[in-house]
């Protein structure tokens, strides 16, 4: 009998379905190298004023 988790699913066939996405991508790729920090640092600076001038005009 397989092994299987509290919700129900086969531990076993999780872990042969992620070793074989992890072969396909290849196992060292870093989702990290694929993101630009400076436009991502630049969204949240927006986020941020945008936020700060919503909480002004509700104070008004």
């Amino acid at each position: 009998m397989a092994k299987r988790s509290k919700a129900g699913t086969d531990i076993n066939k999780v872990r042969q379905q992620n070793q074989a996405s992890a072969s396909q991508m290849g196992a060292d790729t870093e989702f990290g190298s694929e993101t630009n920090v400076q436009a991502v640092r630049q969204a949240n600076q927006q986020s941020k004023a945008k936020a700060a001038q919503q909480q002004q005009q509700n104070k008004q």
